[in-house]
């Protein structure tokens, strides 16, 4: 009897169990409601939350004020654990792990967990029970979380030596200060300063006039060792215009390789959208050039601070300290670089001089003269060689059992496929007819180098320039423009080739590393930024800069071995590359004191004009220095870019 009440019991017992856990089964978990606000707390949006007091409108406009100060930034919020009471089915604590990118370089710093909890409303809804510590533990009412950002000293470019190129130097910032003067003498003073300072009077009026009666409106930032145009004196006697001292990232002048270095200011709006958080409003960054490309390198690590602040004061809950940033090191010799660039100043078209160092590749000016108009001529050019192409065409017909001494027919006019080639007009009738390569070299007999097309196949000339750098892409650090020769061509095209036209182009880079390669013996491969510890070249995969559809024939070979230039074709092409200089076109450079020069003019038709314009161009090697000038509305060779190329060799005479 005993034993039948216990099972009674046990029976009743476990019913209730069931119908409990029925019941408990019929009510929602609090996981989805966990999981809704960790995902509104990501986004600073809490619309699919429910609240146990106010409505999501009302909470997400408290959300907004204590994030206020942090700027863009949010947090990652995920669920790291649910513990529901177990005396109270319907209440629930949510922990939530928070993960800031305080600092905006993409990766987590700032982590912690706070707790949210929830309780079962109406119709088993969650609803959270909404306080400042939901965000973070210490926040109460009242209070907000601020976020100040700070940065690192920006590292100098620096110049072969390991001395800055490019670095931070003091400036002024010149204007108006609107409180230092009377509202109705504003609009005058604005007017001289920016006549002083060769500004637009006008605008800079208008814009004085549009800021706000505390503003100081900058009108120009000036170099502080600058001669002028606005000077101490000429600003005193303007009436509020002030000068505050100040620094900027500036090369030694305002030109110095230019092209090359860039320049650094405030993050454009693009910029600031493309740098994925990394760059804000107000920030200085690179704009271009070697200081946009390796701007993350230049500019460090940025830091960051949170700070909890109320009426009472402000208390710092987390900190990381800025890096500074690494210098850049380059191949670039400021002497010659400023050297070159002098020697382009009167230039009025596109121009560029590039010297290479043949025994390291290294690339010791990139010089764009004023009619470049701030392009980067040097590296990123293509044109027609012309005639400095002949060093292929030579190194080709080496290879065919050529010798310097061997005869080629050098007619006054050639017609290939009914296409009349002629040479130069200045070409001395003397060496009309059959003449040894040496002469024809030298004298740069254009239809003597057509006449051997047979000889020369397009494929062997494309080899023999390849042998030479031309074409052969280089991780040299900055995006360039190494060449392309077609390996296919036929009839006029081919005939075209020999002398460095139809579709052959190159850029004064690829120019002067043929030279360097002829002067070292082997081909040289060019170098500009020194890889080191540290070192981010942002873009590297598309350093070699594309060549226009119609040099597509052949696309760029990939950097590789040093192929199969020899040490008795280099002598060859030097003998032959010295008869220019003390018997042919590069006369001028005969005189140039050290070591004896090699070199080769070219001149290179282009457009459609009648008769058509050209680009003038010479390569010249002495000692371990290769050097490429180009002139794109020249005359010839010798006579637009002659000059420049000894101006150039006279000045670098003596220097290591």
């Amino acid at each position: 009897m005993g034993k039948n009440r216990t099972l009674t019991s046990v029976l009743a017992v476990s019913a209730l169990t069931l119908t409990l856990m029925s019941c408990s089964a019929e009510k929602p978990a609090p996981d989805d409601a966990a999981a809704a606000l960790a995902e509104g707390l990501s986004k600073a949006d809490l619309s699919a939350s429910s609240f146990t007091a106010g409505t999501p409108a009302q909470i997400n406009t408290e959300l907004q004020t204590l994030l206020e100060g942090m700027g863009t930034v949010r947090p990652a919020v995920t669920v790291a654990g649910i513990e529901e009471d177990p005396e109270n089915d319907d209440a629930a604590a949510v922990r939530l792990a928070y993960a800031w990118d305080v600092n905006m370089d993409s990766a987590p710093d700032w982590t912690y967990e706070s707790t949210a909890r929830l309780s079962r409303g109406e119709n088993d809804t969650w609803q959270v029970q909404w306080a400042p510590s939901v965000l973070f533990d210490s926040l109460a009412d009242g209070d907000r979380l601020v976020r100040t950002a700070s940065t690192g000293l920006r590292a100098d470019i620096l110049d072969r030596n390991g001395q800055p190129l490019m670095g931070s130097r003091p400036v002024l910032r010149i204007g108006i200060n609107k409180p230092d003067i009377p509202e109705d003498r504003q609009g005058a003073s604005a007017t001289a300063l920016a006549e002083l300072a060769g500004l637009d009077p006008a605008g800079y009026a208008a814009q004085v006039a549009a800021s706000g009666p505390e503003a100081f409106v900058e009108a120009i930032v000036q170099r502080e060792e600058a001669d002028g145009p606005v000077t101490p004196e000429a600003l005193a006697g303007i009436p509020g215009a002030l000068s505050i001292p100040d620094s900027r990232v500036l090369a030694p002048t305002r030109t110095f390789a230019r092209a090359l270095l860039g320049t650094v200011g405030e993050a454009t709006a693009e910029l600031i959208e493309e740098s994925g958080g990394r760059l804000s409003a107000g920030n200085q960054t690179g704009l271009s050039g070697l200081q946009q490309q390796y701007d993350e390198q230049l500019q460090g690590a940025p830091g960051a601070a949170v700070t909890l602040e109320n009426t009472s004061g402000a208390n710092i809950v987390f900190s990381i300290n800025a890096e500074d940033g690494m210098p850049l090191q380059t191949t670039l010799d400021p002497g010659l670089q400023t050297l070159a660039e002098g020697i382009l100043a009167d230039e009025p078209s596109a121009s560029a001089l590039v010297a290479v160092q043949p025994s390291t590749g290294d690339v010791l000016t990139v010089a764009n003269g004023p009619g470049s108009e701030g392009q980067q001529t040097a590296l990123l050019g293509q044109y027609p060689p012309g005639s400095t192409f002949k060093i292929a065409t030579s190194l080709a017909l080496l290879r065919q059992g050529v010798t310097p001494d061997s005869s080629l027919s050098c007619p006054a006019e050639l017609s290939v496929d009914g296409r009349k080639f002629n040479n130069a007009s200045s070409y001395p009738a003397a060496f009309v007819g059959d003449i040894p390569l040496r002469d024809a070299f030298a004298q740069s007999c254009n239809t003597a180098f057509i006449n051997t097309r047979d000889t020369v196949p397009q494929d062997a000339l494309a080899s023999a320039a390849e042998d030479l750098g031309i074409g052969v892409s280089a991780s040299m650090g900055v995006p360039a423009f190494f060449g392309s020769v077609p390996e296919d061509a036929e009839g006029t095209a081919h005939a075209a080739s020999m002398i460095g036209q139809g579709e052959i182009l190159v850029s004064p880079l690829a120019l002067a590393v043929a030279a360097a390669s002829v002067g070292k013996g082997e081909r040289v491969t060019p170098l500009l930024v020194t890889p080191g510890a540290g070192t981010q070249a942002p873009g590297a995969a598309t350093e070699t800069a594309s060549a226009p559809a119609s040099a597509s024939a052949s696309a760029a070979p990939a950097e590789s071995d040093a192929g199969s230039f020899t040490a008795a074709e280099a002598s060859s092409l030097r003998e032959l590359m010295r008869g220019v200089v003390t018997g042919g076109g590069a006369a001028m450079l005969s005189d140039v004191p050290g070591e004896p020069v090699l070199a080769k003019t070219g001149t290179a038709e282009f457009g459609s004009e009648t008769p058509p314009r050209t680009h003038a161009w010479v390569v010249a090697v002495q000692g371990d220095l290769a050097v490429a000038v180009f002139v794109a509305e020249g005359e010839l060779g010798s006579t637009s870019g002659g000059p420049l190329m000894q101006a150039f060799l006279d000045g670098a005479a003596g220097r290591p």
